[in-house]
């Protein structure tokens, strides 16, 4: 069991209430006797907060654990930095639906907090999926994500014509929207808008989702986890589509472009409560029956 004594702590920005959850959390922390660290785009918005104050990748390299507070994209921003540094990742919840910042920042937060901190914990490792584009053989641009890459027209409302390989193995070609390549992590995200299926987060596995595809045949595909994804944009068409990893990093694309998609080598070592339950967290964020026949 890891011992944590210097926990870094990342936020979302403009927001009051994640501040005021972060000035509690880490008077709490200090007042235990952690050393307690911020990242300093939050210590920009917190003057006279008077802790040790450092960048991402930094935390990354110094901490014991980091502490996220806000919501699932916050903790997506984070993974994609600190991931390399095998620093595990603890959520606070101030978003929206929560899948992966999972602690209620409510009165019990100090209590829930604590017990991880003395090892009671369980311990996920969320793959990512890294996003290289080229253009005549040549790289052009390259991002990471821990939901989804996803292509798709960007600002104009027209489908897109591409080409589909795995592992090298033509699969089809297609006129749609986009297609979104997801992880079981995103799979709860906006791959699920799409019509794709739920994976829970143990399996190794890639999902790929067309975005209103212009056939009635095309559905989405589960295909195992180490698969290398090749998508060739039309070169014919004249629209300049986007390569979007985790909706948050945006790689623009050309006619004749190819982006390639690959699991990362480095794993996310994401924390939970114990108790931590996906299925409870499924009816609870997306309103599935919770009644039991059986009582």
């Amino acid at each position: 069991m890891e011992e944590f004594r210097n926990i870094g702590i990342i936020g979302r920005l403009n927001s009051n209430k994640v501040i005021d959850t972060i000035r509690r959390l880490s008077r709490y922390l200090l007042d235990e006797g952690y050393h307690t660290i911020l990242d300093d785009r939050i210590a920009e918005v917190m003057p006279g907060h008077g802790m040790q104050v450092c960048n991402v990748s930094m935390l990354g390299e110094i901490c014991d654990m980091v502490i996220v507070v806000g919501g699932d994209g916050s903790l997506l921003g984070a993974a994609r930095a600190l991931a390399r540094f095998n620093t595990p990742v603890l959520g606070i919840n101030r978003g929206r639906l929560g899948f992966l910042t999972d602690i209620s920042p409510d009165d019990d937060m100090f209590e829930a907090v604590q017990a991880v901190l003395d090892g009671q914990y369980t311990e996920e490792r969320r793959f990512l999926l890294d996003a290289e584009v080229k253009r005549d053989g040549n790289p052009i641009g390259s991002a990471t994500g821990l939901n989804d890459i996803v292509l798709h027209p960007g600002k104009s409302a027209r489908m897109i014509a591409f080409e589909l390989y795995i592992e090298g193995q033509f699969v089809y070609s297609l006129r749609a929207d986009g297609l979104i390549v997801s992880t079981p992590t995103g799979s709860t995200a906006y791959a699920l808008s799409g019509g794709g299926p739920i994976m829970h987060p143990k399996l190794d596995a890639l999902a790929l989702v067309p975005m209103f595809p212009h056939t009635l045949s095309s559905r989405p595909i589960v295909v195992d986890g180490n698969s290398e994804i090749k998508i060739i944009v039309d070169s014919s068409q004249a629209l300049y589509p986007t390569v979007s990893c985790d909706g948050q990093t945006h790689i623009p694309c050309a006619p004749g472009d190819s982006i390639t998609i690959r699991k990362k080598a480095h794993k996310l070592k994401l924390i939970h409560p114990k108790g931590h339950n996906f299925y409870e967290i499924c009816r609870t964020k997306l309103g599935w029956n919770s009644s039991n026949l059986g009582d």
